[in-house]
C-alpha cells in the first residue's frame, strides 16, 4: 500500500486502546490521523464512526481503525457512508479476511471485548492483508450495486 495514512477514532470506551494502537502502527511507518476523542466524558459512537468513515470514502486516508465498547455501534454508523466497508473483528484470522475477501477499508474493535495484546494482533493482520481480487472482485461490486440503489 502506497498510501499509509491511517484514521483513527472512538468513543469514550475505547480512548485508551487507540491510543495504544496509534502508538503500535506509528512504529510501522503509518501516519495516524487521530480525531480523537481525547477526554473521559461520554461522546455518542456514531459521530465518530461517521468522521473516520469520511475520512476514509474521501480518500484522505488509506484506511480506518474505528473502536467502541463492543465495536458494534460505530461499525453500523461508519457503514453508512457510501464506499465504506467496515467489519468489526475480536480475532486475526476475521481481520485478514475481511481485507482480503471484502476489501474492508475500516476496521472496528470493542475495547470492552479484547485486550490491547490482542487488538494489536487483530490491527496487524488487517494491515498486513491485501485484498485479493478475483471472484472476490464481484462480490464487492455486488455490494457496492446495493449501496447504489
Amino acid at each position: 500500500m502506497t498510501n499509509k495514512r491511517i484514521v483513527l477514532s472512538s468513543d469514550h470506551a475505547a480512548i485508551g486502546m487507540r491510543q495504544t494502537i496509534a502508538d503500535h502502527i506509528k512504529a510501522q511507518g503509518w501516519e495516524v490521523v487521530d480525531i480523537g476523542p481525547t477526554t473521559p466524558e461520554s461522546t455518542p459512537y456514531p459521530q465518530h464512526g461517521e468522521a473516520a468513515a469520511r475520512r476514509v470514502a474521501s480518500s484522505d486516508c488509506a484506511l480506518g481503525i474505528i473502536l467502541c465498547g463492543t465495536g458494534q455501534g460505530i461499525m453500523m454508523a461508519a457503514n453508512k457512508v457510501k464506499g465504506v466497508r467496515c467489519g468489526v473483528c475480536s480475532d486475526a484470522f476475521s481481520a485478514r479476511m475481511i481485507r482480503q475477501h471484502n476489501d474492508a477499508n475500516l476496521l472496528s474493535l470493542g475495547a470492552r471485548v479484547i485486550g490491547d495484546a490482542l487488538a494489536l494482533d487483530i490491527v496487524d493482520a488487517f494491515l498486513n492483508a491485501d485484498f485479493e481480487g478475483g471472484r472476490h472482485a464481484t462480490r464487492v461490486d455486488m455490494i457496492t450495486a446495493i449501496e447504489e440503489r
